[in-house]
């Protein structure tokens, strides 16, 4: 095998995971190749909320502001009694935002909106997809994969020091590593259509026969489009006509309306429900996100979320570990996110059953905030701390005042691919200056003004108390001032050794 690298990451696959990731390797100057076998872009809404906790990705990825203007809140749900008459509902819980959690609702928007935007923010940074090219094999060893790549003109060999399949449930880099991929057919099935129709209102998710597998029928007007999206359970066995005319027979037989009328599909799928989970995410220097990893029922919008957050865990440590980090680094990333996909198919399972009963809400429990990583390697107390944020926790923000007298917040400090380090009126010369962390001192003589006690609330730290953020957004470390020694070991561990003096 050459050692001759034509790029540091070969990613198989440009769906949501496959397009996080780039972005996340193309900020911290990363080489890679992002391919993907079809000739164009997804087409299609299948993954339409974008959670809470994902808003925080897109921030710091610098998307979130672009795909809030693209699409728009859930409507709520109205449910059609068979007497004519409906009663409306709100699907999803609507707290009130606080300083710790900005993001506090579900977003809607098509799945083909949400990666165009990825698309045009890769772009930015200087990489594009490549459509219509496909990998059709791969050998991979200590020192590196060699990939065979099927184009339209050809096929050619690459070499990569690491291989990313992001290919979906289908996952040909997960069948070519002979991965097996457990779980269960949850004997639903049920199309996913997009379409243009008239005679219903886009001010609401309309749904009718609630609980009846055999006639129900969901219709969500796709916020930032004019499409409606119809949702339906069908028979497990058998074709499914998905044509305009085969749509609007079954909307006429399970609504008995005769005033909603298709114009055109836009684009359609049949599909049966299954919730299965890869018996590992990494053989060697390949890895799987996402649906390659993962595949679980749409119930409770999860699917997307928890692919881009696969992405995001795993972007950062490929990098660390191609500038020097510990390879050891890279076995967290299936340490930390299978735990959480588990999590998820569960969920999403439960939320399936509830469903089929006419039960189905959504709580805080979709909105992955209370996502954590406190097992893991990566997460370590180095002080005795009574309360508080622990190590494994995520970030939450918090306003204050910079010490130029500007308003800011903690989400702006972290945006970015650098660690922070977060020290409570301690001394100046306590972690010395390096490359990939930023520190900042709260307190009078600090440039963090805590105006509020918004910081002092979330995070619970007291003078000489410190907190290390990871890329990611989740707390690392904490400690004192008394164990810098350990956190210089830590910081080492992540590629991040003290190189010397200060420049005077």
């Amino acid at each position: 095998m050459t050692n001759d690298f034509a790029a540091d990451v070969l990613i198989c696959g440009a769906g949501a995971s496959g397009l996080t990731l780039a972005i996340d390797l193309a900020r911290r100057g990363v080489s890679f190749r992002l391919i993907e076998k079809q000739a164009e872009p997804f087409h299609g809404s299948r993954g339409k909320g974008i959670q809470p906790r994902t808003q925080e990705i897109f921030e710091d990825l610098g998307i979130l502001d672009r795909t809030v203007a693209a699409g728009g809140l859930y409507p709520p749900i109205r449910i059609y009694r068979e007497d004519g008459s409906h009663v409306e509902k709100d699907m999803v819980e609507r707290p009130d935002s606080t300083p710790a959690e900005p993001y506090h609702l579900a977003l809607m928007v098509p799945q083909f909106i949400t990666e165009r935007i990825m698309r045009e923010r890769l772009a930015e940074l200087g990489h594009a997809v490549e459509f219509g090219c496909g990998l059709i094999g791969f050998e991979h060893g200590d020192d590196g994969v060699t990939a065979r790549l099927r184009r339209p003109d050809g096929e050619d060999i690459f070499h990569a020091r690491y291989l990313v399949g992001a290919d979906g449930g289908r996952s040909f880099v997960r069948d070519a590593l002979g991965m097996s991929f457990p779980g269960k057919t949850l004997g639903v099935r049920a199309i996913v259509a997009d379409v243009l129709l008239a005679g219903l209102d886009r001010d609401a998710w309309h749904q009718f026969n609630d609980g009846d597998m055999e006639r129900m029928v969901a219709i969500c007007p796709l916020a930032g489009t004019d499409l409606f999206q119809i949702q339906a359970p069908i028979p497990l066995e058998g074709e499914i006509d998905l044509s305009t005319e085969g749509l609007g027979r079954m909307i006429g037989e399970r609504t008995g309306r005769t005033d909603i009328q298709l114009h055109s599909v836009a684009w359609a799928s049949a599909y049966a429900m299954n919730a299965r989970l890869a018996e590992r995410y990494r053989t060697g220097r390949v890895f799987l996100v996402g649906d390659a990893a993962h595949i679980h029922p749409p119930t409770g919008g999860q699917g997307l979320n928890t692919s881009v957050q696969d992405a995001y865990n795993l972007g950062w440590k490929l990098a660390a570990v191609l500038g020097g980090a510990r390879d050891r680094l890279l076995d967290t990333y299936e340490e930390e996110r299978r735990p959480i996909a588990e999590a998820v198919l569960g969920l999403s399972t439960r939320l399936l059953d509830a469903q089929k009963q006419g039960e189905m809400s959504r709580g805080r429990e979709v909105h992955q905030l209370d996502i954590g990583y406190p097992g893991s390697a990566l997460s370590m107390e180095l002080s005795e701390r009574c309360g508080g944020l622990r190590a494994g926790d995520r970030a939450p923000d918090a306003p204050f005042r910079g010490a130029a007298g500007q308003s800011s917040r903690l989400f702006q400090l972290f945006k970015g691919p650098h660690w922070t380090l977060l020290v409570d009126q301690a001394d100046r010369e306590m972690i010395p200056p390096r490359p990939g962390l930023q520190v900042h001192y709260i307190g009078p003589q600090g440039d963090v003004i805590d105006t509020a006690g918004h910081i002092r609330d979330a995070y619970g730290l007291a003078p000489g108390e410190s907190v290390l953020i990871r890329p990611d957004g989740y707390v690392g470390a904490t400690f004192d001032a008394s164990r810098t020694s350990t956190l210089e070991t830590y910081l080492a561990c992540m590629g991040m050794p003290h190189t010397g003096e200060e420049p005077k």
